[in-house]
């Protein structure tokens, strides 16, 4: 090991300028486009009758 490297620090990396706000709507975006939509909903027509116990 060389005099200039410092024991026991880690080593920084730089982050490319890419703010909180860009990588939030990137993560947005993703979920947006990787999820399926949803089924419809069936017409009121369409769904089945709703029986009523006789009180």
């Amino acid at each position: 090991m060389s005099a200039t490297e410092s024991k026991g620090q880690p080593q920084r990396f730089a982050v490319a300028g890419v703010s909180m706000r860009d990588l939030l709507a990137a993560g947005e975006a993703a979920a947006l486009v990787s999820t399926p939509p949803r089924a419809p909903e069936p017409e009121l027509s369409e769904r089945a009758p709703v029986h009523r116990e006789a009180a």
